[in-house]
């Protein structure tokens, strides 16, 4: 599929009242102002695709949201981009069928897949899903990063395993956030970060940074938006 990472750094939205940064000093307050001036742009929903046929073309760089149903994908996008209810938030697991895009101020291309996981879907839609997602995944060339959501209060299932396995043999760059972290104390949610971050360590695309949020409590969503931000060239 190619190199789905790219460097970022070069037409990332610059603030010219930050000061420049010397020997990096600055370098943290700059990525997160680019972040935020990134997702305070305008959000739409563009369409959701059933098949890969009605995925829509686009000049920019995209980034995927994959998770177990229930994990928090559309919570986690509504924190990002500012809004409460971009992304429908479902009590039914399972619901979204579809690959929902997402188009943030031209900029970048915000893509929720359908959640995996969800025992008690039928087996045939399931399969439907899996073959969208494959189909996606492998022939997206504008997509920069997949972001593989991990509920932080049970860490990565073999169902996550199974989209890991997907994300490498199609190589695409994928990084690991947990999600609903605020359920966890400090000392548990290192040792989960770690937990996480060892078993991610034997997967060629994956990023070594695991990202800890929580999408109620808004931690973690500006360093998120920081490093969305540097995929924007």
């Amino acid at each position: 599929m190619g190199d789905h990472e790219a460097d970022g750094r070069e037409g990332l939205i610059e603030d010219p009242s930050l000061p420049a940064s010397r020997d990096g000093e600055e370098q943290p307050a700059r990525d997160l102002e680019a972040g935020r001036l990134l997702f305070a742009r305008e959000c739409r929903f563009v369409v959701g695709a059933a098949g890969v046929r009605q995925v829509p073309a686009t000049g920019s760089p995209e980034v995927c949201f994959a998770g177990r149903s229930n994990v928090g994908k559309s919570s986690l996008i509504n924190a990002l981009t500012g809004r409460t209810a971009l992304a429908r938030v479902s009590v039914t697991p399972g619901r979204t069928q579809q690959i929902n895009f997402f188009d943030l101020g031209g900029r970048l291309m915000l893509a929720d897949l359908p959640g995996y996981g969800f025992a008690k879907a039928p087996k045939q839609q399931v399969a439907n899903w899996t073959k969208v997602v494959e189909l996606y995944l492998v022939g997206r060339a504008p997509l920069r990063r997949a972001l593989l959501l991990i509920d932080a209060r049970h860490g990565p299932k073999d169902s996550d395993r199974a989209v890991m396995a997907m994300l490498d043999k199609a190589a695409v760059a994928y990084q690991a956030v947990l999600t609903k972290t605020d359920h966890l104390r400090p000392v548990e949610l290192a040792e989960r970060m770690a937990r996480t971050a060892d078993e991610l360590a034997g997967h060629p695309a994956a990023h070594p940074e695991v990202m800890p949020t929580s999408a109620r409590k808004g931690s973690g969503i500006l360093e998120l938006q920081a490093a969305l931000a540097t995929l924007v060239a």
